[in-house]
């Protein structure tokens, strides 16, 4: 399967931003510009989960140049800025979910993947404050459908409570490989976004080739079968310097070219 395939479910694999100082003459080839990181990387992997969205407010502008400056096919996930997330009470985060929804991040047109919605670790689940956050989220903007996914990072959303209103709301819960967060996966959603967080310094491609061998088993299984649907997988965090390799190791594991 072509990550590029439209026809079928796609297999999208990638990195957490691509400015880090320590892939320069790693991943990025020496002397490359840093203006060009954006052009390589997106040619290399077949998505970019942005992280600046999430601490800044980005001009209509800046999505439309990254845009251009990618392949077809490529594909970003952006992370909705905390604002809308780091409060006490979700039910009041309209106008910050909105601000973030309308500062031009249709100008990624085709290439625009699922929102994250990252959540404090010291966020409990409370239903109905949740619900209240969920059924603000829109399903389009300017005609253009969205895809949410929510990165809970408290034990107690490890509930079918939570599953429950997750999929009354077409949303699906980030599957996050992490020592420090619950791993909350939903079989019947209809996507999956993994966020693998276990990567080792000590290993060239951060998780050993068995455990990129497994993780492709579980993409080969969610892409297949009666009900074959879209994956997000990054490689995210934990020793980030390996971060590029790892990608890549699925990728061929996968069979996969950017």
């Amino acid at each position: 399967m072509n990550a590029s395939t439209s026809s079928s479910p796609r297999i999208h694999i990638g990195i957490g931003g691509w400015t880090f100082e320590p892939w320069r003459g790693s991943f990025y080839p020496a002397g490359l510009a840093h203006s060009q990181e954006l052009h390589y990387a997106s040619r290399q992997l077949s998505a970019i989960e942005v992280n600046g969205t999430y601490y800044s407010t980005f001009k209509p502008p800046t999505f439309a140049k990254w845009h251009a400056e990618t392949p077809e096919g490529f594909t970003f996930s952006l992370k909705a800025n905390r604002f809308a997330t780091h409060r006490r009470v979700l039910a009041d985060a309209g106008p910050s979910l909105t601000r973030f929804i309308e500062s031009g991040i249709t100008e990624l047109k085709e290439k625009l993947g699922p929102i994250v919605w990252q959540f404090m670790p010291t966020k409990a689940f409370e239903p109905a404050d949740f619900e209240a956050f969920l059924a603000q989220l829109p399903s389009e903007v300017d005609g253009r459908r969205l895809r949410h996914a929510l990165d809970v990072r408290h034990e107690s959303f490890a509930t079918a409570d939570f599953l429950s209103l997750a999929r009354r709301y077409g949303c699906t819960p980030v599957c996050t490989d992490s020592e420090k967060f619950p791993a909350i996966a939903d079989g019947a959603a209809d996507l999956a976004y993994l966020r693998l967080m276990r990567g080792q310094a000590e290993v060239p491609t951060g998780y050993t080739s068995e455990a990129i061998a497994r993780w492709a088993e579980g993409v080969r299984a969610w892409t297949s079968g009666e009900r074959p649907r879209d994956v997000f997988v990054y490689f995210i965090n934990g020793a980030k310097e390996r971060a590029p390799a790892g990608a890549l190791a699925l990728m061929a594991q996968l069979g996969l070219r950017a």
